[in-house]
């Protein structure tokens, strides 16, 4: 099929990893280019998944330093302390997102969006306190959240009401899909942990707002991936059609090896889409062989 639409007419393509340095990296990935990890990483990918914002806040000198090192184009997209998410579910917590935004917005427009992850428990019942949650937040910032709950995986009344809510204040709705995580034997310790971890839900597709984030957890065999990723492919290139923002986030077991499913994604994509390509990643010499990344 012809593709009418020029590179300039789509919606720009965020990729990122959970993680924006490894020990390996450095040698494997990057070549030894600089001391900084975060800046190697950002010549070659625009966007991060920062998970160390769920765990502490940073001090204002290492927010700036990381908006110092990184280009214009690059978007971090930060998960909101568990503290507010998990401990305090929503509650009494007008203060810490004062305190995480007023740091956060240090980054300015690379601020990308900042992300809700709620736990297994937050449920239909919730919705109500969500809703006041999502209200009370400055308009200034962009937000997606992530539900894990079964029930709003389930295409009933309970998910349409949150998809609704989440279409009415304008937040993204996360899609997270980790089919080719659980595909398959478990292969390794890591593989098994990681299971207990992530969420085992429905691939529901669906865009709440106009900067959709998938986060697609992969496994260590490079055929499941590639048969799991395929669908994103087209999906990515509809919602660019569409002028929405993407954000697209990928997870191995063992994150060291993402950046290379991180470029299975963008091969696949080129290879589909070749008039509007995605830029490559660089590898160190001789590990560019996707096949070499496998367990």
């Amino acid at each position: 099929m012809t593709n009418i639409h020029s590179t300039s007419t789509l919606g720009p393509v965020f990729i990122g990893l959970p993680l924006w340095q490894h020990s390996s990296w450095p040698k494997r990935w990057f070549a030894n280019r600089s001391t900084t990890q975060l800046a190697d990483y950002a010549l070659q990918l625009n966007s991060i998944e920062g998970n160390t914002t769920f765990y502490h806040l940073p001090s204002t000198s290492t927010v700036d330093n990381w908006a110092a090192v990184t280009p214009a184009n690059f978007r971090f997209t930060f998960k909101f302390h568990s503290d507010i998410s998990h401990k305090n579910t929503l509650q009494h917590c007008d203060n810490m997102v004062t305190q995480q935004l007023n740091l956060l917005a240090r980054l300015e427009h690379r601020l990308g969006q900042l992300m809700l992850q709620l736990p297994a428990g937050f449920g239909p019942d919730q919705l109500p306190r969500l809703e006041a949650f999502l209200k009370r937040l400055s308009p200034a910032f962009t937000y997606a959240a992530e539900v894990r709950h079964q029930v709003f995986f389930a295409k009933g009344e309970e998910e349409k009401a949150l998809n609704r809510l989440l279409i009415d204040q304008g937040v993204n709705r996360v899609i997270m899909d980790t089919r080719a995580l659980f595909k398959g034997p478990v292969d390794n310790d890591i593989t098994a942990e990681v299971r207990t971890k992530k969420p085992r839900v429905s691939v529901n597709v669906i865009v709440t707002a106009n900067q959709p984030v998938m986060r697609f957890v992969g496994n260590n065999n490079n055929d499941d991936n590639a048969a799991c990723l395929q669908p994103w492919i087209d999906k990515c290139q509809l919602w660019r059609q569409q002028g929405k923002s993407c954000y697209l986030f990928f997870h191995r077991p063992d994150n060291q090896h993402a950046p290379w499913l991180a470029q299975q994604f963008i091969s696949s994509y080129n290879q589909r889409y070749p008039q509007t390509p995605l830029p490559a990643l660089s590898f160190a010499p001789q590990q560019d062989d996707l096949q070499s990344q496998l367990f």
